[in-house]
């Protein structure tokens, strides 16, 4: 009896060390995807806010049309197009960019990349609109050309207000993240899935990454709350 005890007692320990691991890995994962989206996705959205402010409807009707599809279709439908429906265009598979399609990290972060880039690109241009006009006015009667009065007037200020919203941006990306799953990639909740199908623990295995979300969350919230009382303690 005791040696049964103890032999159960070791494949329990063998076993909570191997979901630990693959919990980690799938919490690499999860953040790699999450930082990469945001950051490629902030980088194209600021010169898409500006086209989309300008008064030439040539620039900010593309960047409209953009901005509303992404908007308004599901992040898993996306993704479904880029990652499925991209292999069927004929030719493809036989042309110099199916190395970026026939893995299935890159379209995921495109798809990713080209949402958050939507929304990030419409709270910017929000940003930039509420921009207080008494700044403006000052800064024009300096003699500031309209490319110095959007790089240094309206778009430092922007970035400032945007941060209430952009957090949220921030936390909806860390929860969309976990459709990551769908298409073979190893994310947190992949690895959930993978410990529920091993050993039939459901509660125990989405509980703890819940858990994991839960902290990352709270993490990101703490850091943006300092960055706004940071930038924002004028307001």
């Amino acid at each position: 009896m005791i040696e049964i005890l103890d032999y159960f007692l070791a494949d329990n320990f063998v076993l909570n060390t191997q979901t630990i691991l693959h919990y980690w890995d799938g919490l690499v994962m999860t953040v790699q995807l999450v930082f990469l989206a945001l950051l490629i996705g902030l980088i194209l959205a600021v010169p898409l806010a500006i086209g989309r402010t300008s008064k030439r409807w040539w620039i900010s009707t593309p960047i409209w049309c953009y901005t509303y599809v992404f908007r308004g279709t599901p992040l898993l439908i996306q993704l479904y197009i880029i990652y499925y429906g991209v292999t069927f265009i004929d030719g493809i598979q036989d042309s110099p960019f199916w190395f970026i399609f026939r893995e299935a990290y890159v379209p995921l972060l495109i798809a990713f990349v080209l949402n958050t880039a939507a929304y990030t690109t419409e709270i910017l241009r929000g940003a930039i609109k509420q921009t207080p006009h008494g700044e403006i006015e000052a800064a024009q009667a300096y003699g500031f050309t309209p490319w110095q009065v959007m790089s240094r007037i309206k778009l430092p200020s922007a970035l400032r207000r945007a941060l209430p919203a952009y957090s949220n941006e921030v936390i909806f990306m860390l929860h969309a993240s976990s459709i990551a799953s769908v298409v073979t990639i190893i994310d947190l909740t992949g690895a959930a899935r993978d410990i529920f199908s091993r050993y039939y623990t459901p509660f125990t295995a989405f509980l703890f990454v819940a858990a994991i979300y839960l902290v990352l969350t709270f993490a990101l919230v703490y850091a943006f709350k300092r960055l706004e009382r940071r930038y924002l303690a004028h307001l």
